[in-house]
């Protein structure tokens, strides 16, 4: 089978599994793994951040930040699409006991228009205090999309008027970087904080870092205890994703120009109505039959997708995916 239903699905490469293997390993709650110890810093260094903690999920990280810049009663704006929102299992309300301003946006991302207009009158008892802005990049339901620096410059301009804090969950930020051309100090510069996931694009088996100020990071590592994400000797699963920091990054370009690919071959079939937009690792078919139907057709040909809607499937390309494959899957594509 060809597995296109997420880049989650992507295994360990053998050197990867080599550096997994030969990692040296300490107590991460008494902060003496040596291997997580670099895996954070390299990760705030790369964005020009003071200190990072490394955590099972980005779930995790998103739902720490989230924490650690609220207070219960506040709310944090983010767009309807948001994986905040949508697939952290109501996480917002259960571990910070806050509520969600859901911006409709376009594509999964919102504006700095968006934000100015949704933000509470903190005088005013009736409301909640705005406290936080969420963005996502790149979008996942909005098809891989990426956010235009200059609007983040937008946004990061009305959080300093309005005093609110601002948060990236950027699992998959790198692909982002690397359509965009954009600086990793960028993003660095105007966040408060920025969760990284490695277990995507990158290839790691497990883990993502939230990266911040050394305050930030120190606040967060208490609510991780809290959260049951205190590890032990986990310089095993960190090395893996140190090794996906250091050597899967620019590759990240391939699954880019495959999903490309893909998305030409499905405008040849009659049963597609269009193909979104693609920027990055992402395409969303939209079609005129029930797109669980059309995933359980695909299985049938070899292939693995997920039903994002009813109309709309989704294809993710990944380092697993060979360029055999990839022939194989656009073939199927145009005749499905």
């Amino acid at each position: 089978m060809i597995d296109f239903r997420s880049d989650t699905v992507t295994k360990p490469t053998p050197a990867m599994k080599e550096a997994m293997m030969n990692a040296p390993v300490g107590d991460d709650v008494f902060v003496e793994d040596p291997t997580i110890n670099e895996l954070e810093q390299f990760s705030a260094d790369m964005f020009g951040m003071e200190a990072g903690i490394f955590c099972p999920s980005g779930t995790m990280t998103n739902q720490i930040a989230i924490k650690v810049h609220t207070n219960p009663g506040d709310e944090v704006i983010c767009s309807r699409e948001s994986h905040i929102y949508c697939y952290e299992g109501g996480g917002i309300a259960v571990n910070s006991g806050i509520s969600a301003r859901l911006i409709e946006g376009k594509s999964g991302m919102i504006t700095a228009a968006d934000v100015a207009n949704n933000f509470n009158n903190p005088e005013d008892i009736h409301f909640p205090l705005t406290r936080l802005v969420s963005l996502e990049n790149t979008s996942n339901r909005g098809g891989g999309l990426c956010y235009d620096l200059e609007e983040i410059k937008k946004i990061k301009a009305v959080c300093a008027e309005k005093g609110l804090k601002f948060h990236l969950d950027g699992a998959r930020l790198f692909n982002a970087l690397i359509a965009t051309g954009q600086d990793a100090k960028d993003y660095g510069h105007l966040f408060d904080s920025i969760s990284l996931c490695l277990s995507k694009g990158l290839g790691a088996p497990v883990g993502s870092v939230l990266i911040g100020n050394k305050d930030f990071i120190k606040k967060s590592r208490r609510v991780r205890k809290v959260l049951g994400g205190g590890m032990r000797q986990a310089g095993i699963i960190a090395a893996g994703g140190l090794y996906a920091m250091k050597n899967n990054i620019e590759r990240l370009q391939i699954d880019h120009d495959n999903a490309h690919l893909l998305a030409n071959a499905a405008l040849e079939n009659p049963k597609i109505e269009s193909v979104g937009k693609v920027e990055t690792n992402i395409l969303m078919l939209n079609i005129n039959s029930d797109s669980k139907e059309m995933v359980a057709d695909f299985a049938t040909k070899g292939i693995l997708c997920y039903p994002m809607d009813p109309r709309r499937v989704r294809i993710v390309t990944h380092l697993d995916n060979s360029q055999e494959q990839i022939a194989q899957a656009a073939e199927i594509l145009r005749k499905i």
